[in-house]
């Protein structure tokens, strides 16, 4: 399946090539602004209380106030979200109520786990047809107060099994890979070792700083994160019980599954030529996405397929990126796709992943374009790659060329 997807992609989009990415020209999407909020723990955490439109509203001030960019020259707001009922309404009220004026329309995506970053897909895509100049795209979340919900469809559908399959919960999907491809409890933990002790390490160093803006929300100020947990060790993890025991092998835990969180994150995107008319700083260029589908019973390893896809369209090697973010949705999938892509474990995450900081999953699209670009920053290097399995079984892709100085 891989080399005819790999093959597929090659075949409809000509590979260009590292020098040719590198290459800066006047009609290059380019990313001007990439921050997040602090996240919090859901149901527990400081945004537990916070609507998506307060943090969109907060976000959209907070940015606009830091970047000085003419709200009124913006065409179009595209924004990444889940869960929250009637999105369109809350994210086109926050919009307003941030002081955007009523000429900019704005639109909501919703492809689950990826979400985000089919809001930066869709703006580049705007951009890059020549429809748009100036677009926001943002991804958010409360799963405090927007839990996923239990999809329904008609008996009649459910009979097939493989849409039966995609209607389960994710915790299933994860004792499936787990449970096929192998992936040991042991292993899982220590994949989920390295998310917390990165993590954790990150936050002492005050990494996460970089890529965080501070948000006012009723008259309270929110600038760290609170879901990392510290003092995590491979004798707690191994010490914890499964939260699906019913299903698999039973492997997957709190400590070893994504954390659920709440939290938005932004990009601005434009042209190089209108960057630079405009004096705006150039933080990264957009190069492309690739999208792909998995059986839904093996959601997690659409990384697998996703990457490869998203590489041969431009005309790269894995040995090429110098930075990859991979969503741990769990630790079974996330163990496997490291693996099964044979991308050495020092290029992905190194400042921890979901499980450590949780997965928003609106946000999470977005937020690891802000946390990938920042370490490219702090580390001077060039590529970044992110990607994600989706809910439902499909598979996602990004690529990123960092620009901003040191």
């Amino acid at each position: 399946m891989l080399s005819r997807i790999a093959s597929r992609a090659a075949s409809t989009h000509a590979p260009r090539g590292l020098s040719a990415i590198l290459q800066k020209n006047p009609d290059d999407v380019v990313i001007t602004f990439a921050k997040r909020t602090p996240v919090g723990r859901a149901r527990k955490g400081q945004l537990k209380d916070v609507s998506v439109d307060e943090m969109l509203h907060a976000l959209f001030k907070a940015s606009l106030q830091e970047t000085k960019i003419d709200p009124a020259k913006i065409d179009d707001i595209c924004v990444g979200t889940c869960h929250p009922p009637s999105p369109l309404y809350a994210s086109r009220a926050a919009a307003l109520a941030a002081g955007i004026p009523s000429h900019v329309p704005i639109s909501t995506v919703n492809r689950l786990c990826s979400s985000g970053l089919m809001a930066i897909r869709n703006v580049a895509h705007s951009i890059k047809a020549g429809e748009t100049t100036l677009g926001l795209a943002a991804g958010v979340e409360s799963m405090s107060l927007n839990p996923r919900p239990t999809p329904e469809v008609s008996a009649s559908v459910a009979e097939n099994p493989e849409a039966h399959d995609c209607l389960q919960p994710m915790g299933w999907t994860s004792e499936m890979v787990a449970e096929t491809y192998k992936v040991s409890r042991q292993k899982q933990d220590e994949y989920a070792l390295i998310s917390h002790t990165r993590a954790n390490e990150s936050i002492a160093k005050g990494i996460f700083k970089d890529e965080i803006i501070p948000i006012s929300i009723r008259g309270n100020i929110f600038s760290t994160d609170d879901t990392v947990r510290p003092g995590v060790t491979m004798e707690s993890l191994s010490g914890l019980k499964s939260v699906f025991p019913n299903w698999g092998e039973a492997s997957t835990t709190a400590g070893n599954a994504s954390g659920v969180g709440d939290g938005a994150a932004l990009c601005i995107l434009t042209t190089r030529a209108n960057a630079e008319q405009e004096g705006m700083d150039i933080v990264a260029k957009w190069v492309g996405s690739a999208i792909v589908g998995v059986e839904p019973k093996y959601m997690g390893i659409a990384p697998v397929y996703a990457i490869p896809k998203l590489l041969s369209q431009v005309g790269l090697t894995k040995e090429d990126v110098d930075l990859y973010e991979i969503n741990e949705a769990f630790a079974s999938q996330f163990a496997y796709c490291v693996e099964e892509l044979g991308i050495p474990i020092e290029k992905i995450n190194p400042n921890g992943g979901s499980i450590a900081v949780t997965h928003p999953l609106g946000m999470t699209g977005v937020r690891q374009v802000v946390t990938g670009l920042a370490e490219l920053k702090r580390k001077d290097q060039k590529l970044l790659v992110t990607s994600m399995c989706i809910g439902s079984g499909m598979g996602a892709a990004g690529i990123f060329v960092n620009e901003a100085r040191r």
